[in-house]
């Protein structure tokens, strides 16, 4: 398992998808819980440091923090 460094404005793509059908959630908050914008359709959710860590399968980060 890879160990990811998350910073706000980073794309997580996570294991399963979301209804919508986009598997890529940007990150808006990081702490003990992360706040997570869906990509295919703007939704929001909180969601657990330790979930998000487990159920991560990509992490892109923004061009401008590479």
């Amino acid at each position: 398992m890879a160990n990811y460094k998350y910073e706000v404005g980073d794309v997580v793509t996570l294991k399963k998808p979301h209804p919508c059908g986009s598997k890529k959630w940007e990150i808006l908050r990081v702490g003990a819980d992360f706040r997570l914008k869906c990509t295919g359709c703007g939704h929001q959710i909180m969601m657990a440091r330790p979930l998000v860590e487990k159920s991560t399968r990509d992490l892109e980060k923004p061009l401008e923090n590479r």
